[in-house]
């Protein structure tokens, strides 16, 4: 089964930016389209973002659409997200996912973003 260790979270003013990473295991990790959730307090996990095998295709829930980037690097099994004009409303645990055999497989423990007014 695959690990994935996420990183990249901290605290950041409104308007700022985080880099979020998500270190994978396994040989298979470039056959896997990858993604990104989240989950606020007090609020079921939601999907943020995702992207293709190959990084040709990518998807976005609207909130986040024009200002988060999800890309990836197949040679270094890492995903990342790129998360610009932060708002308080991003603050959550962000998660990296893995779509495994038609399901989402979230392994890691995630991290925090926490955006301050």
């Amino acid at each position: 089964q695959v690990q994935l260790v996420e990183s990249g979270g901290g605290l950041v003013q409104a308007g700022g930016s985080l880099r979020l990473s998500c270190a994978a295991s396994g040989r298979t990790f470039s056959s896997y389209r990858m993604g990104w959730f989240r989950q606020a307090p007090g609020k079921e996990r939601e999907f943020v973002a995702s992207i293709s095998w190959s990084g040709g295709m990518t998807y976005y829930v609207d909130s986040v659409k024009g200002r988060f980037t999800i890309s990836r690097d197949n040679a270094k099994n890492t995903v990342y997200l790129q998360m610009n004009s932060l708002n308080p409303e991003d603050t959550a645990v962000y998660y990296c996912a893995a779509y495994i055999t038609s399901s989402w497989y979230q392994g890691g423990q995630g991290t925090q973003v926490t955006v301050s007014s």
